[in-house]
């Protein structure tokens, strides 16, 4: 590999007030009393067993996600923070991003949150429906999530919501709705993500009544005329931004970029000059905390060494997402492989119609983003 891509940092917290039916990640019920020393004193002994992996690396950019960041008291987020730059190289102007939840927030919080160094915030949106924000099991209703907007703003000039589209009942009216009052907010970013049932969640084993495939279709062809004419560029299919706003440690996913992950349940993709290497943390958080001050590894749940035959799935699985596409010359650099073995298979792909290689760009045609499981499922070897 000729040079190392950017390295980003993400810390995982894994509480939340309660678990909501449809969410996946690793969440968990906070306990009365948050165990905030605990975890901090955990999180240090995480990354500093972590240093070697990426010793003399800048961080471009951190993400602070979960769970629900925002249940973590001011001077716990300033600690921690201040922990990060004592060991790490941060570049001056990385983008320090908190996700929040607007059931959480209190006036001084998110200024407090600003001043230690946070300059971008997400908040977990989802409806401004409070008959759907109830289904989701959400623990705010609308004038909090307006509420939460506003303080957000007042506290940082880089605001993202995650609204999502496909809920249970529904209709397209609703959603218009949804749509509408998000970009009234002028917000620099949205995500807007169709809720789908995933494995081991609530809504999985009881489903819900969710709108038909055709529904969806209306749903996701309103979503981007309505928003794209307000100001926003679809860049990912899931994610929208204004001019220069971007979801910078978003983008370095996306274009195979690496990045530690610390905290439980935490992913990390680690480039050297010879190998690249995934790993990932135990996802409990008692455990993961006992684990991490013992010092003796166990904390690292999985620890792979990537092949030359994961290296174009691993890829493509997510620059496939990005609208403008992704250049051949950009797998060569972060993989260290040469762009004509993955030449049959992007042959295949075009044969199929899903993508286009025009100048040594490979961009998704539409067909491509409709079908982009089976399209990410062609680099798969």
């Amino acid at each position: 590999m000729s040079s190392l891509p950017p390295l980003a940092l993400y810390i995982h917290v894994p509480w939340c007030v309660r678990k909501c039916p449809y969410c996946d990640f690793n969440s968990h019920q906070a306990p009365e009393s948050l165990p905030e020393s605990d975890y901090l004193s955990s999180l240090t002994a995480d990354l500093e067993q972590a240093l070697p992996l990426i010793w003399g690396r800048q961080i471009h950019s951190v993400f602070i996600g979960g769970g629900t960041p925002s249940l973590l008291c001011e001077a716990t987020i300033d600690q921690m923070l201040g922990m990060i730059r004592a060991r790490l190289s941060l570049w001056p102007d990385a983008e320090i991003t908190l996700e929040a939840n607007p059931g959480t927030v209190e006036a001084n919080r998110f200024k407090s949150y600003a001043a230690s160094g946070v300059n971008r915030i997400s908040l977990g949106i989802q409806s401004f429906d409070d008959e759907h924000l109830a289904r989701l099991g959400r623990i705010h209703d609308s004038q909090q999530a307006m509420f939460a907007i506003d303080l957000a703003q007042n506290a940082v000039a880089r605001v993202n919501l995650d609204l999502m589209y496909g809920l249970v009942e529904q209709t397209l009216t609703q959603c218009k709705r949804d749509l509408e009052l998000a970009v009234s907010f002028q917000t620099e970013h949205l995500s807007l993500y169709q809720l789908t049932l995933e494995p081991q969640t609530v809504f999985a084993k009881y489903p819900p009544t969710l709108p038909d495939e055709q529904t969806i279709e209306q749903m996701e062809g309103l979503i981007e005329e309505l928003v794209e004419s307000a100001g926003w560029q679809r860049y990912e299919v899931s994610a929208y931004a204004r001019h220069n706003a971007r979801c910078r440690h978003n983008m370095n996913y996306w274009t195979f970029g690496d990045y530690l992950g610390i905290g439980p349940g935490a992913h990390s993709k680690i480039s050297f000059p010879d190998r690249i290497v995934r790993q990932a943390r135990t996802r409990n958080p008692i455990q993961w905390m006992q684990s991490t001050l013992a010092f003796t590894g166990e904390h690292i749940a999985q620890n792979r060494e990537l092949t030359e035959d994961d290296l174009p799935f691993e890829f493509f699985l997510n620059a496939l997402r990005l609208r403008d596409g992704i250049n051949l010359d950009l797998f060569t650099e972060h993989t260290g492989l040469s762009s004509s073995v993955i030449t049959p298979l992007l042959q295949k792909a075009k044969q199929k119609k899903l993508l286009t290689v025009s100048n040594r760009i490979v961009r998704p045609t539409d067909l491509g983003w409709r079908h982009l499981n089976e399209l990410q499922s062609i680099f798969l070897r």
